[in-house]
């Protein structure tokens, strides 16, 4: 099992020292390092945030950046994040969000993206038909441009969609083909979601899935837990194990991310940060039966 899974070093997982969210997000590793530390260790892809794609293409082309990853054997990309795609339009916070979504949907048709991940990370209050019309809308813009799955991310901090109930209400909803969630083992166990109810999600509504670890209890600062204090898979109280095979049983059979937000993770030179993350997602794929 562990030589057929083709993982992703996600993009806050192999950035090295960033400041997430609150000051520099964009990466001080060369886009052409990150592509061959990936491919040395084993990954068949990446994930770039928008703040560092703006930045990347301050000195590259998309053109060139395509050439890189395949150059680098890298057949798969993420690309995020979209927030505030729902708000009011002619609101600040749509216009910078309708800024980054051109962006992100020009990269995306040009890179050949697998997915481009939105969500509400600021956890705005939306009505849900409102939601689910704006939703269907992005996807349906996407569709012209790109091949790229549109994956909603639910989390805790979604007042939206903070459980797979509201989150399918969402996705079903808007009933797009190249919509769906994007299920991370972080979010699902802090939510308290179990592996066998991901097994039950609908196989063409399960749109991506990312890997990580971590205690189980909240610590007293959740934002500052889920941004600095993530393990890499194996390495914490989750059921990593438990949600691969979950997603395995409802039909999941395209790549997997790891989505490490890991303060001690990101001040590791570039090479330890890879070598690290490759290998204890990839012993997440080996006797598979064994918990």
């Amino acid at each position: 099992m562990g030589e057929d899974a083709e993982l992703l070093g996600l993009y806050w997982t192999v950035s090295g020292p960033v400041e997430v969210h609150t000051g520099r997000e964009w990466s001080l590793f060369d886009f052409t390092d990150r592509c061959a530390e990936a491919e040395k260790v084993g990954f068949k892809g990446l994930g770039i945030w928008h703040a560092d794609l703006e930045h990347i293409l301050l000195s590259r082309s998309l053109t060139d950046m395509k050439r890189e990853l395949d150059d680098h054997g890298l057949k798969h990309l993420e690309l995020e994040f979209l927030m505030d795609w729902f708000v009011e339009p002619g609101d600040p916070r749509r216009v910078a969000s309708d800024r980054i979504r051109e962006q992100l949907l020009e990269a995306a048709g040009v890179l050949g993206a697998h997915h481009v991940k939105v969500g509400n990370i600021p956890g705005t209050p939306c009505e849900l038909d409102v939601l689910i019309e704006s939703y269907a809308q992005l996807c349906a813009q996407a569709r012209e441009r790109t091949d790229a799955r549109i994956a909603y991310e639910f989390m805790p901090f979604d007042v939206n969609a903070d459980s797979l109930e509201k989150a399918l209400a969402i996705v079903e909803g808007a009933g797009a083909p190249n919509g769906g969630l994007a299920v991370d083992v972080w979010h699902m166990s802090k939510l308290g979601i179990t592996p066998e109810a991901v097994s039950q999600i609908p196989p063409q509504w399960l749109a991506w899935v990312e890997l990580s670890d971590g205690a189980l209890a909240w610590r007293d600062d959740r934002i500052e837990e889920t941004t600095m204090y993530r393990a890499l898979p194996g390495e914490g109280e989750m059921d990593v194990r438990g949600y691969v095979e979950a997603a395995r049983q409802a039909g999941y059979d395209g790549p997997w991310g790891v989505e490490t937000l890991s303060e001690e993770l990101r001040n590791n030179p570039i090479d330890v940060i890879f070598r690290r993350a490759y290998e204890s997602t990839a012993s997440q794929f080996l006797e598979r039966s064994v918990r």
